[in-house]
């Protein structure tokens, strides 16, 4: 596939064609197809990379106990200044810093690269980089400041740490998106409760209110 840059359907054409009985289990095949969608690299700031790996951890940790650190995005309080082009969202209550662009999963009604289905007899989930008009929530992934409120727990609400205002919910094996689309799992910020402010390169951490 990278070598010649081929898709996963093709490749596997491919090789069925030199040997006929080559068959493959459907969790290689999901990671196959998502390696496609990165661009034949592995790259763990993508959000269908992002996407896929919490979709797996209802599965190796039945019990949401003991989840890897990786899992969960830093707090923005925690340190002064994001990615380029970063934009802060922050509690529209009480201003609290609450997670940064590069942690919403953005998804599309349309036709995406790929898409990984939990397995459950809901919709596809299809991740892009396109817009959300029709959605009137985030759907992000999960950030320190949740941790406790996650464990051990498959759904819920999500409320702001600093002066517990509802911002969302969250639900491990999914919720419906105002677009229709199912996003499995869900961590969901209503976007009527945050606020978005961009850096200005200028001022270094200072902000100003899109």
């Amino acid at each position: 596939m990278k070598t010649d840059q081929l898709t996963f359907e093709k490749a596997y054409e491919n090789i069925q064609t030199v040997k006929p009985e080559a068959k493959m289990n459907e969790g290689f095949e999901w990671q196959l197809k998502l390696y496609e969608a990165m661009g034949y690299e592995v790259d763990t700031s993508s959000a269908i990379y992002k996407q896929y790996r919490l979709q797996k951890v209802t599965e190796k940790y039945p019990e949401l106990r003991n989840l890897p650190q990786e899992l969960f995005a830093v707090d923005p309080t925690t340190i002064s200044q994001g990615l380029k082009d970063d934009i802060l969202y922050k509690c529209r209550k009480c201003r609290r810093s609450l997670f940064r662009s590069s942690s919403i999963l953005d998804h599309n009604e349309g036709s995406g690269p790929i898409a990984f289905a939990h397995k459950r007899t809901t919709p596809s989930l299809v991740l892009t980089t396109g817009s959300q008009a029709q959605c009137t929530s985030y759907f992000i992934e999960p950030v320190q400041w949740m941790e406790s409120t996650l464990l051990g727990v498959i759904d819920g609400q999500l409320l702001c740490p600093k002066c517990s205002a509802k911002l969302g919910s969250f639900n491990w094996y999914g919720e419906q998106c105002s677009c229709g689309r199912w996003i499995t799992p869900a961590f969901q910020i209503h976007k009527n409760r945050v606020d978005e402010m961009k850096m200005l390169p200028a001022l270094g951490s200072h902000t100003r209110k899109l």
